[in-house]
C-alpha cells in the first residue's frame, strides 16, 4: 500500500473549543512516523477564515487532513480552497449541512447563544460542565476523562467561543466539497454520538460511496478522547490506503 509521501503533513484539526489535547493519544502514536500539526484557529470567525489561517501556517506540500467535529468542516473547506494539496481526508463526528432554516435553525442559534451568555456570566468551565454532558458516552460523565474535557474548554475564553459560534452559525453547505472528493476518505463516528449521530455519517457515505465508514463502539461525540486506541487504529488504516 502507498503511505503518505515524505513531504506530506498530517494535519489534525480540532473542533469547537478543543485544542491539541483532543488529539493527544493519536499524536503520541502517529507523530513518530509523520510530520504532525494541530493548528489553532486564532480569532477566526468563519469556517473559511479557519481554513485560510490553517493553510497559512502549515508547510508546503501535500496534506493528510483529519478533522473532528467543527474541524471536519474546516477540513472540507481546506479541500475546497486547495484541492491540489489534499492527499486524503478523515472526518470524525461531524456533518455537512448548513444551519437549518426555520424553527430548527432558530433553536440551534438560541441554544448556542445561551451557552455563550453562560460562559460570560459564570466562566468557561462552569458552562462546559453543562454543555459537555451531551458530548460523551453516559458512562464517562463525571470521570477523569470528563474533567480533562472541562480542562480543555476552560483553557479557552468566551471571546474565542463567540468567534467559533459565529463560524458554526454561518457554516457553508459542505455537501458539494465532500461529494467532489476523489482522494481516500474515512468517516469515523462514535456509535453513541448524539450530536453528530451515526445515521448522519451513513447519509454522508451514501453521498460518497467510496468513503469508508468506521463506527466506534462505546463512544459519544469525543471519540478521539473516549476511544483513543480504536480511533488511532482507524487512522493508521486510513493513512495506509492507496492515495
Amino acid at each position: 500500500m502507498t503511505m503518505p509521501t515524505p513531504d506530506t503533513t498530517l494535519l489534525l484539526l480540532p473542533g469547537l473549543m478543543c485544542d491539541a489535547d483532543v488529539w493527544r493519544d493519536q499524536r503520541q502514536v502517529l507523530a513518530s512516523g509523520h510530520r504532525c500539526i494541530v493548528p489553532s484557529y486564532g480569532d477566526s470567525s468563519s469556517i473559511t477564515d479557519m481554513a485560510h489561517t490553517t493553510l497559512a501556517h502549515v508547510p508546503e506540500g501535500r496534506l493528510a487532513v483529519a478533522g473532528h467535529s467543527m474541524g471536519g468542516r474546516v477540513a472540507l473547506e481546506i479541500a475546497r480552497l486547495a484541492p491540489q494539496r489534499i492527499e486524503r481526508i478523515a472526518l470524525l463526528d461531524t456533518g455537512l449541512d448548513p444551519l437549518a432554516v426555520g424553527a430548527a435553525g432558530v433553536a440551534e442559534r438560541d441554544q448556542r447563544y445561551r451557552l455563550l451568555q453562560m460562559a460570560r456570566e459564570v466562566g468557561m468551565r462552569a458552562m462546559g460542565r453543562e454543555w459537555a454532558r451531551g458530548m460523551v458516552h453516559p458512562a464517562r460523565l463525571d470521570t477523569p476523562l470528563f474533567e480533562r474535557i472541562l480542562d480543555m474548554i476552560a483553557r479557552s475564553t468566551p471571546e474565542h467561543f463567540a468567534h467559533q459560534i459565529e463560524a458554526l452559525l454561518q457554516r457553508p453547505d459542505a455537501r458539494p466539497a465532500f461529494s467532489a472528493l476523489t482522494c481516500p476518505v474515512m468517516l469515523i463516528c462514535g456509535c453513541q454520538d448524539d450530536w453528530s449521530p451515526l445515521a448522519r455519517h451513513e447519509a454522508m457515505q451514501a453521498l460518497l460511496p467510496t468513503a469508508r465508514l468506521v463506527p466506534i463502539e462505546d463512544s459519544g461525540h469525543m471519540a478521539p478522547m473516549e476511544q483513543p486506541d480504536a480511533v488511532t487504529a482507524a487512522l493508521i488504516d486510513w493513512l495506509a490506503q492507496p492515495a
